[in-house]
Order: C-alpha cells, then structure tokens, then sequence
C-alpha cells in the first residue's frame, strides 16, 4: 500500500530531530560531524507504525540556512509536514524560509509542533501560540493542530501521534500515477552488494530485476534489491522510502539530484516552462536574465529567469517563466520547484513546471508576440488533453513525436495516454505515421509536407527535365525544411498512393512526367550514337566524351546519356567507359562464339583477339563477368552456362 511520508520543517536548533526521537525512538543523525556539532547536515530518515495499522514514513531535515537546498530534496516528496516551532524562541529565520519552501513546493497538510514546552511559562506559551497564528494565517497551516511538546518528557509526544493516526485514516491512499520515479538524495557502496540509492518514490511501481536509467545522465542499471525501511520487498510503488542496491554502475556514476526511472520515463532538457511565485518577502523586483539556484526533486543547478511578458518581475507576482539551466534536468509536468537567489543565497520563488521540453520562447515585447507566448502557456495550464497534444505536435512540426513523447511532455502513461490520443484521431486532427513506434503528426503540418514533396519534384523535373526521377533520400534533403525521415515516408507514400507521384524501382517522379528531347537535345543524341559507333571497341572515355561534345553544357550531355542509358542504347562498362549498345552486342557473340570452340580465354588472349589494350580489355572482361557472359576461373575465363 501506498506509504504516507512525514517531513520535519523549521529553525536550526528548535528540536526537529530530537522531535523525531521521542516520536519514534529512532536516531536519525547517523553522521559523527552530525552528533559532534549537534546539527543535522543530511536528511534522516525513520518511520512510525499508527495505531490503525499504518506505516509512515519520516524524513528529518537539516534547519540551517547553509543546508537549505538539502531540506528542499527532502520536502520534494512529503505529504504532511511536521512545522517545528521552538516554545523559547517562536518564529525565527529559518522558520519563515522553511515554511515558505513548503507552501512552494505544494504541501497542503500539516500539524504545528511548538517544542520545549517544558522551558517556558504558561504566559510565554501562550504569546507563542498567538504568534504562531498570526503567521499561518491563509495559509495551508491555518487550520492545522497545533500540539505542544517536549522531547525531553514526552509530553505531547502521543497527542501528536494520535493526530497523525486520524489524519492518516482520512487519507485517500491513490496509487500516484506515472512511471516509477525515484530522485536521489543519498547513494554509497555496500560492502558484498555495490551500489545503493536512496530516496522517496514520487510515482509508479518498481520490482527487482527492472532495468533502470539514472537520469539526467544516459547511465543504465539492473534493480538488484529493494528494501523500505531496512525490509527487503520485491516490489515498491510511490510514497515509500525506499532503497535500491543498483547492478551493473558504480557509486561515483551516481550523484545526489538523479532520477532513478526506466529508460523510456523522461527525457532531459536545459529549458522549462514554469509558472512562478515571486515572493512578496524579496527585497527588490527580479529582472529578466537574472542568474539563480533552481532546486527540483533533490537536486540544485544553477540557470536564469527568462520573462516573458514583463521587464521584471515584482515581489508577490506570478508570471509565466522560462527557466533556461546550465545542466540537464529530468522532471515531469506540474513537478514544484524553489528558486533561490545566486548570492546572497536566500528562497525568493518556486512553482510548478508546464512545460518539461519545451522549445526556447524569446523575450518578447510586442503585442502580438505577447500573446502567442500568452496563449501557449494558457493552454498548458488550463487547456484539455488535445489541446496539449495538438500544441505539442505544433510545436515539431515535421519532426513529429512518439507517443512516448507525448506521454513525458504532458504528464500521460499506458492506458491513460492511449486514451488520451483517441480524440484528436478520431476527429483527424492528428495522424499516425508510423503504426510500429507509434509517431504522430499534426494533420495540416503533414499536408504542407505533402505539398513541400510535390513542389519539389515539381522543381526537380524543371531542372532536371531529360532525367526520369529522383531518388527517395535525394528528395527528402532537397526539401525546405528538414522531415523527419517515418513523417517523410509516410507523406510520400500517401501521395503515392492517391496517384500524384509515381515509384519505378527507385526512383520518384510526378505522374504525367515524361522525358522528352528537344530539337537540340535529338542532335546530341544523335550524334553521341554515331560517334560512339564510329569508335567501335576503342571507345572514348567520359572524359574525350565532354571535350567532344564541349559547345553543350556538360550537364546536358551527362544528362543525355543517362537517358540513353535508361532506355539502353548505351551500356556502362566502368566508370568512365561506356559502349554503344551494337558495339558491345558485336564483341559479346564473339567471345561467346570463341568459347564455344575453344572453352576458356585468358587476358592476353582477349587482347590478341579483341587488339584491345589492357585499359579497354580488362573492365570489358570484368564487365562480361558481371553480366554473367563468362565466369573466371582463376585467371582464366570460360562461357557460363546460360539458364
């Protein structure tokens, strides 16, 4: 069953740990440095199994303003947050950062936990409590209990679980849909079983045995183990706290900030499309370009904020943004993010992703181009599942995209994203260009294929009149624009099909094209036959054929004798001999006559019998043997039976 998990949140010192502790009776700061300075520096993990038989999961985060970017990696998978305040000090710093991540990164359930109860009076307490409700008010902790502790007594200790017990029997326990993701936030060496992961499963299902990929890196293991909370299980779905002994990869593959997922889950980019809160808390307005620490899932890397409707941003704004990162970064539609100023480093943001590979949105200032932006990003916060794929499918163009694509662009998987495509095939508005990977293209983008296809065929036989054709990969890259090699194919062969382009062997042409000669053109050809007749054996190469015939454009005669190659009234020796079709249908009943009565020939026979020198007898023979008249026998010929 799907696990709740538990985050700690609040002030450095204000007794977030020691909390978990007496809650659980489990240590969760395991690092010497950790007891020696009495601060947590990494995530701590623990669980605590409620008296309705539930399990939930703990993750204890680091309070310290240097640790931030760790208590994000840590919030990034929790459902109920456990707000620390300390009775002795109330609302500090860290406090009002804390909470803020926590808003930003969509926790919506909480309970308000006022430690060291046992250090202050009745009277302090209670102007604790009033600051404290002040502070969440409108907020997702408005309403939520608000338990007095101490770690050190125990006091309180089974009031909070008793609570956490009636919210987890109110808690809808939905399988979170998507692939099985994992974002790392701890990875080492076992001694005897290699490399292990840790972190919360955001989504999906994994056994052991699945193959995986460490995202955003091309890295690719074999799930070897599985354990929540120390228990070995063959199988884990999201929420669980989980660790995965990883086959076939080494630790210093791995970092803290992948995504453990399969191969095929999601697909790394340096751009999101985002809609993002600035703080009402920050000092000044945030201005285009502005270079900031962006942390999602467990990870931080740095980027800029790219506005897109506005010269800055002011505090307490939202705005369509596009983040542009200096690293790769795999995340799924509506994953929430933090934004922290580059120095000083202090939380100024956060939102949800829309667009996870999206395509670069230049700043635009006007109007029109505003709007284009403006209703892009309308779409991928208000607009339906079709809207989303005939954007997306727009938006390639003729690239088109697989339904694996589509599926990591707009949050779909399995049976969700088949049903999802239904509608836009069924109304024709998309097509399927290649059945076997599933590739789709937007309908109008693949008729302007087909016409792109036509026109430059069309062009081709303009310039290009006395050859028959084209063939299929010279007709792709002669198009305006590059196509997608299963969206090319698919739109030629629809225009095949209807009968406005025709395939003969391997070549392509319009219907109705036909090779005619002009007055000027017969001369050549005319007088190219009888040349190469008059020469007989000795017959000219390519090159003394152009030096010849010089008062015509040479592409005209290269293009005259691949018409008469075509139609065979010359026959292609070599590369650079060609025969007129009576002089080599002359020499063939020749040798055949000659190996009739004599069985077998050599090369210097050949010569004496032909008087041809070795630059005209040898590609001759070579050519008798390619169109199966002789076959050689060592360095010997003899007359190959004919079927």
């Amino acid at each position: 069953m799907r696990e709740i998990v538990l985050g700690t949140a609040g002030h450095v010192d204000h007794g977030k740990t020691s909390f978990v502790r007496a809650l659980t009776g489990q240590e969760t700061d395991r690092l010497k440095e950790e007891k020696k300075r009495g601060i947590t520096i990494e995530l701590g993990f623990a669980w605590l199994d409620l008296p309705c038989g539930h399990r939930i999961g703990i993750v204890d985060v680091p309070g310290h303003e240097k640790f931030v970017k760790t208590m994000v990696a840590g919030v990034s998978g929790i459902d109920i947050v456990a707000f620390i305040i300390a009775a002795d000090e109330g609302i500090m710093p860290q406090t009002v950062e804390h909470f803020e991540i926590c808003r930003l990164m969509g926790v919506q359930q909480g309970i308000v936990v006022v430690t060291k109860k046992d250090m202050v009076d009745a009277d302090w307490l209670e102007m604790v409590h009033s600051e404290i409700a002040e502070f969440c008010e409108g907020s997702f902790l408005e309403n939520a209990p608000m338990i007095n502790v101490s770690s050190t007594t125990g006091e309180g200790i089974e009031e909070v679980r008793n609570k956490l017990d009636r919210m987890v029997q109110k808690f809808v326990f939905q399988e979170v849909f998507g692939p099985f993701r994992l974002p790392v936030d701890r990875c080492f060496a076992m001694k005897g079983f290699g490399a292990v992961v840790t972190g919360t499963s955001i989504s999906g299902r994994m056994k052991t045995g699945d193959p995986m990929r460490l995202f955003p890196s091309e890295t690719e293991a074999r799930v070897r183990g599985i354990q929540v909370h120390g228990e070995a299980v063959e199988e884990v779905e999201a929420g669980h706290r989980t660790a995965v002994n990883l086959q076939g990869v080494m630790v210093s593959d791995i970092s803290r900030g992948m995504v453990l997922a399969p191969a095929d889950a999601l697909e790394p980019s340096f751009m999101l499309d985002t809609r993002m809160m600035y703080l009402s808390s920050a000092e000044k307005p945030l201005q285009h370009r502005t270079r900031v620490r962006v942390d999602i899932g467990s990870t931080e890397i740095l980027g800029r904020i790219s506005l897109l409707d506005r010269e800055e941003l002011q505090p307490g704004d939202e705005a369509p943004v596009q983040l542009l990162l200096e690293e790769l970064v795999a995340v799924w539609p509506q994953d929430r993010f933090v934004i922290r100023s580059y120095s000083p480093v202090l939380t100024i943001g956060g939102g949800e992703v829309l667009g996870n590979v999206p395509l670069r949105k230049r700043k635009r200032l006007h109007d029109k181009d505003r709007e284009a932006n403006q209703q892009i990003y309308d779409i991928l916060e208000q607009g339906d599942l079709t809207d989303k794929i005939l954007l997306l499918l727009e938006e390639s163009r003729e690239q088109g995209l697989t339904a694996g694509d589509i599926g990591i662009r707009i949050g779909l998987f399995g049976n969700h994203l088949k049903k999802a495509l239904q509608e836009p095939l069924s109304t024709k508005k998309i097509s399927v260009v290649d059945s076997a990977v599933q590739r789709y293209v937007i309908t109008n983008v693949a008729e302007n294929v087909k016409v792109m296809i036509v026109e430059a065929l069309t062009g081709w036989h303009k310039k290009h009149p006395l050859l028959p054709g084209i063939v299929r990969e010279e007709l792709r890259s002669s198009l305006p624009r590059p196509v997608e090699q299963k969206v090319f194919n698919y739109c030629l062969n629809e225009l095949v099909k209807k009968g406005e382009v025709v395939q003969e062997e391997s070549l392509l042409r319009l219907q109705g094209h036909e090779v005619a000669l002009k007055a000027d053109e017969k001369a050549l050809e005319r007088d190219l036959l009888e040349w190469l007749l008059e020469k007989g054996l000795q017959t000219p190469t390519i090159k003394e054929i152009m030096e010849r015939f010089d008062e015509y454009p040479a592409k005209l005669v290269k293009e005259v004798m691949e018409v008469q190659l075509r139609d065979g009234g010359i026959i292609k020796v070599s590369e650079s001999l060609y025969y007129a079709r009576g002089v080599m249908e002359a020499l063939i009943e020749e040798v055949k006559t000659y190996l009739t009565e004599h069985g077998e020939i050599d090369a210097q026979g050949f010569k004496e019998m032909t008087g041809l020198s070795r630059k005209f007898s040898i590609p001759i023979l070579e050519y008798l043997d390619r169109v199966k008249i002789t076959m050689r026998i060592e360095d010997r010929r003899c007359l190959r039976k004919q079927s």
